[in-house]
């Protein structure tokens, strides 16, 4: 299964945002030995980008090390809003 996360931040923080959530996945990506992409509208709205994280072909144990791993990276604090969260499995996978 493939992880798509994706939540709004501050236009201005886009700078600190991409550093936080490149350290996150690069120790995620490390650790867990999924591949990770970091992703980002062109267009901002309300003085906001929206922002996706994106995790390929993750194990079972790692939305929690995702959440262990989030709580000291330092990202939270620069979203604004929810985090969503959706799994998405090859079509293949499901026919």
């Amino acid at each position: 299964m493939d992880l798509y996360i994706y939540y709004r931040a501050r236009c201005e923080d886009a700078k600190l945002l991409h550093a936080r959530a490149g350290a996150l996945q690069a120790a995620l990506a490390r650790d867990c030995g999924v591949a990770a992409a970091l992703k980002r509208r062109p267009e901002a709205k309300d003085g906001r980008h929206t922002w996706m994280e994106i995790y390929l072909d993750v194990p079972e144990t790692f939305e929690a090390r995702l959440t262990a791993a989030l709580a000291d990276s330092g990202l939270t604090e620069l979203i604004d809003g929810e985090r969503h969260v959706e799994y998405f499995m090859d079509a293949n996978a499901c026919a």
